[in-house]
């Protein structure tokens, strides 16, 4: 049989599960996943390999009516990366099938021009025979567990092209281990700290030293105000050491090396509206366009996951 590889974008609306479809795809804890929407800025890329299929899935940041610049740069990235694809996955929760037109959800006036297919998430809030019914129309999984996963994917293959693989088989994501480092902090701060400081609140990679034991990792935590600062530290430090410690976590399981993160706080006034400072943190303007092709397979880095 001929290989067969493709580009698949993970599309919706904030919240219906495209993180944690990719996790459960790839069988790795990649994608930040919370209960709070608009968790994922930028696209994860997550690669699973099957006998003779490659599948390349990219869960992109939620689709939705931009309030500010960077919600505004995060729909422009995801709108471009989707039309780049060799197929979207619109995303719906299936306790609220039927899905819309994905055109509507996008509010696009044109089609992307790339084979769009409606996958319901949240199966396991129906009840078995409504749950059977709505199969019958599209592939449907569960928040839990693998359900679904092995008949979406029987469905997603004689959709991709005929075509060598693209990375290792053995690879399970493309992007370095610095961006994870910046979303396990974000998805700690969407775990631990309340109300907008989560929306506020990034990260950046200021050393990096790989060779040492444990992996010197040495992190800005940036916030918008000088009050929140406050509240990332804690008291006695205590909420600073809790971010660091959930990081820490995720990076030796998908390093299997001990990590030592040392973490500081700075407020970086209206960030998130501040055209220069979202190019900083990897959200310039016509950023999609920028951006390298996602089917172009990117050189080789030992940071890789």
């Amino acid at each position: 049989m001929p290989q067969r590889t493709g580009h698949i974008a993970l599309a919706g609306a904030p919240n219906v599960g495209k993180s944690t479809l990719l996790n459960a795809l790839v069988g790795q804890h990649l994608a930040i996943v919370s209960p709070k929407p608009q968790a994922t800025r930028l696209p994860v890329t997550g690669i699973r390999t099957d006998g003779d299929t490659q599948y390349i899935f990219h869960d992109l940041p939620g689709l939705l009516d931009p309030g500010y610049l960077l919600q505004s740069r995060m729909r422009e990235l995801a709108l471009d990366t989707a039309g780049r694809m060799d197929l979207v996955l619109h995303l719906h929760p299936a306790p609220e099938a039927p899905a819309p037109p994905f055109e509507r959800l996008a509010g696009i006036s044109q089609p992307l021009g790339v084979p769009t297919l409606a996958v319901y998430t949240k199966g396991d809030l129906l009840p078995p025979h409504r749950r059977a019914a709505l199969e019958l129309e599209a592939p449907v999984v569960a928040e839990s567990g693998d359900q679904g996963l092995d008949r979406l994917l029987a469905r997603l293959r004689p959709l991709l092209p005929e075509r060598k693989f693209e990375f290792d088989p053995e690879e399970i994501g493309t992007q370095p281990l610095r961006f994870f480092v910046v979303e396990y902090l974000r998805e700690a701060a969407f775990a631990l700290l309340q109300d907008e400081v989560p929306y506020s609140f990034t990260a950046e990679v200021e050393e990096f030293r790989e060779a040492e034991r444990p992996m010197y990792i040495r992190v800005t935590l940036f916030v918008e105000r000088e009050s929140q600062k406050a509240i990332v530290i804690g008291r006695n430090g205590q909420t600073i050491k809790a971010l660091g410690a959930h990081a820490r976590r995720r990076l030796e399981e998908l390093i299997g090396a001990p990590v030592y993160l040392d973490s500081w706080v700075k407020a970086l006034p209206n960030w998130r509206k501040h055209s220069g400072e979202l190019a900083r943190f990897g959200f310039p303007p016509g950023a999609a366009a920028a951006r390298t092709d996602p089917r172009e397979a990117p050189s080789p880095d030992k940071e890789s996951a």
